[in-house]
């Protein structure tokens, strides 16, 4: 191991022994974010799901919470890049099930999967 290396690899083993790493890890500017993550995930989840179990007011209020959210961990001191981060993938979720949701609703989709089961049953 080169000493570029071994230097790098103290910092970090210092970095996260000491009492300000260990403070964060108990704090909820850590945890909050940590916790929030299963809505990102679960619509991550989701997005291979049939459009037919999409909620379209719920996906519009996740889009406005997140984006409210992403603000909010800018604006504070100090501010909350792990929260910030959530919410941006959160946003990204939600932003592709209310394309999935507008698509069968409103643009057609619906339509083309009646055609498509249609023609398979034939």
């Amino acid at each position: 191991m080169s000493t570029a290396q071994g230097t790098l690899i103290q910092r970090a083993q210092k970095y996260v022994f000491s009492k300000e790493f260990v403070k964060y890890l108990c704090s909820t500017h850590f945890w909050g974010p940590v916790s929030n993550f299963g809505i990102p995930v679960a619509a991550m989840m989701d997005l291979k799901k049939d459009p037919t179990l999409i909620s379209g007011p719920m996906t519009g209020s996740l889009i406005i919470y997140s984006l409210v959210f992403m603000r909010y961990a800018m604006a504070i001191t100090p501010r909350n890049y792990l929260l910030f981060g959530c919410h941006v993938v959160n946003e990204v979720a939600q932003l592709s099930q209310g394309v999935r949701f507008m698509n069968f609703h409103y643009l057609g989709g619906r339509e083309r999967a009646e055609g498509a089961a249609a023609a398979s049953s034939n």
